[in-house]
């Protein structure tokens, strides 16, 4: 299993999913005080389009179990979220990425210790056009890529042509985490930024389009939003290898070097609608659904 740290086919749209009688209820006022009730109103989730399907999906399972649940589910990105969390207008953000050191200073401004609640494993996956000779690369050779170090696939066993590199746009929190894991390799005093000629995306739509228009392009998306229309690349640390494809299986037994968690984060620790609400999602029942769109299920005990 990977180790865990701290801490989108849908994606820049408004994204409502109200699901009980009582969305016409406000939202909330203030910091979302996870010790509130949020049983009188729709309860508020908002952030990662990566995780967006998978959070409208468990807001339709949940109801299924409990029709008086009310739970509204918008994307709009990580940051996004986590910025609604600390002004009080969402009661849960949803993060692919930890939270950023000022993000959580911000929380404390406002009063509130963020928590954050792993709900998912993520396999990252590297894809490109299916007319792409190349089948394998080293964190390295991402690196060299994203950078602009590398700029034609002839240097990685690939036709004579310039590489196109599309990225998800800054306000994503998978764009910040293969900043850090991949054009960075994880080291702390790296660097490193996007070349300036990457193609940024807002929304796993945007990327997997690019990449079945270009036979040359290569772009990053999470596991759960392949399809048959892209190829996917094995990832090796180095050369050495091994090189490993992206599946749940490898995602979860850390075979596969580009995995990350996805969170839920909360104002402070949950109780009431809120606790009730994730610790389903965690449980046999959430977990489920995390399989099925693709994810990676938390183990259970």
């Amino acid at each position: 299993m990977i180790p865990v740290p701290r801490s989108t086919a849908l994606t820049a749209l408004a994204l409502l999913l109200l699901l009980a009688t009582g969305a016409g209820c406000s939202r909330p006022s203030g910091p979302a005080a996870a010790g509130a009730d949020a049983s009188q109103r729709a309860l508020q989730n908002k952030g990662s389009d990566t995780m967006v399907n998978l959070a409208l999906a468990w807001a339709e399972a949940y109801r299924v179990e409990r029709p008086e649940a009310a739970i509204a589910v918008t994307g709009g990105g990580t940051g996004t979220g986590i910025a609604a969390l600390i002004n009080g207008t969402v009661d849960i953000a949803n993060a692919s990425r930890e939270m950023k050191e000022d993000e959580i200073e911000q929380a404390r401004a406002k009063g509130f210790e963020p928590m954050e609640h792993l709900v998912a494993i993520d396999a990252l996956a590297i894809i490109v056009n299916p007319a792409n000779p190349v089948s394998q690369l080293t964190i390295g050779q991402l690196a060299d890529i994203y950078t602009g170090r590398i700029t034609n696939w002839r240097e990685l066993g690939g036709e004579d042509a310039a590489i196109i590199l599309v990225s998800r746009e800054t306000n994503s929190g998978t764009h910040v985490y293969f900043l850090d894991q991949v054009v960075r390799r994880g080291e702390s005093d790296n660097r490193d930024i996007f070349a300036p000629q990457t193609m940024l995306m807002p929304s796993s739509v945007g990327i997997t389009s690019e990449i079945q228009r270009n036979p040359h392009a290569i772009g990053y998306d999470g596991l759960g939003y392949i399809t048959e229309h892209e190829k996917v690349i094995a990832v090796a640390q180095d050369a050495a290898g091994p090189f490993v494809l992206p599946t749940v299986q490898s995602g979860a037994d850390g075979s596969y070097p580009i995995a990350r968690g996805l969170y839920m984060v909360t104002a402070g620790q949950p109780t009431g609608s809120i606790a009730e609400f994730i610790a389903w999602i965690v449980g046999p029942a959430g977990q489920q659904i995390v399989a099925e769109l693709g994810f990676v299920p938390l183990p259970q005990e």
